[in-house]
């Protein structure tokens, strides 16, 4: 699949299916095609899914080791316009999930729907330390240091320990946007925590879900952070999000 030139990026996307566009965007220690796997076979069918890799993570090229989640969605901005997607549903997790928000609030019409899966909407710094390179090598985490050597080797150019740290400082930092800009949010929006989620409680989507207009949550039982991955309950999470996109069918006339 192609990489195209984005800023100063040369940015790898995956793109498979048809219909009108979603956008998924992946957590920090993942990259878009292994985020959503589990979302692939049910998507494909009814949209053109898009995979981008962000700045800094997977195949994507750059210069630059140093990023941050409002620096990603300006990228992504700029990789719609150059792909030609005025308009799209966006799908986040993780730090996607603060992506999708940060795009919902800088670039409104950018984004028929929002989709969150595990993000409270606020900084959520706790664990965080325990992924410094540091602390990986100490606590003898080599699986953890193997696969970010593997799957991010293109974009931080065999440099693991710069990455973890830009991922680390990252997490601590943000979201970071206030109750006003999220109460600015139009687009219809959708946040999904499992049951057992650290990073997301039941309460906090609650009170996005005050803040957020044409907003709604769902709590998925019995899932830790990951309820849309094997090991969670994919169809369940893929049947709500398909029946959310169905209600509220993208206006590509708008943007």
């Amino acid at each position: 699949m192609p990489h195209i030139q984005v800023k100063d990026l040369e940015m790898y996307y995956e793109r498979i299916g048809v219909g009108a566009p979603v956008v998924f965007l992946h957590s920090a220690y993942s990259r878009g095609i292994l985020a959503f796997s589990c979302q692939i076979l049910a998507f494909q069918s009814t949209y053109t899914c898009y995979f981008p890799d962000f700045r800094g993570h997977g195949r994507t090229r750059c210069q630059r080791l140093d990023w941050s989640t409002p620096e990603l969605a300006e990228d992504i901005n700029e990789w719609m316009r150059v792909m030609s997607i005025p308009r799209a549903h966006l799908i986040g997790y993780s730090m996607g999930a603060n992506v999708g928000l940060y795009m919902a609030v800088k670039h409104p019409s950018r984004v028929g729907s929002l989709v969150t899966i595990g993000c409270s909407g606020f900084a959520e710094p706790q664990g965080a330390d325990d992924f410094e390179p540091e602390a990986l090598l100490r606590n003898g985490q080599q699986g953890i240091i193997d696969r970010m050597k593997a799957n991010h080797e293109e974009a931080h150019r065999g440099n693991w320990q710069e990455f973890m740290h830009q991922s680390a400082r990252d997490w601590r930092g943000y979201p970071r946007l206030t109750q006003e800009e999220l109460s600015g949010i139009q687009a219809p929006s959708f946040f999904i925590a499992g049951e057992n989620d650290p990073y997301a409680s039941q309460a906090q989507l609650s009170f996005l879900c005050t803040l957020v207009k044409d907003s709604r949550y769902q709590i998925i039982p019995g899932c830790d952070h990951r309820p849309h991955m094997l090991g969670g309950n994919a169809p369940l999470v893929n049947h709500e999000i398909l029946q959310f996109l169905l209600a509220h069918p993208l206006e590509t006339s708008s943007g």
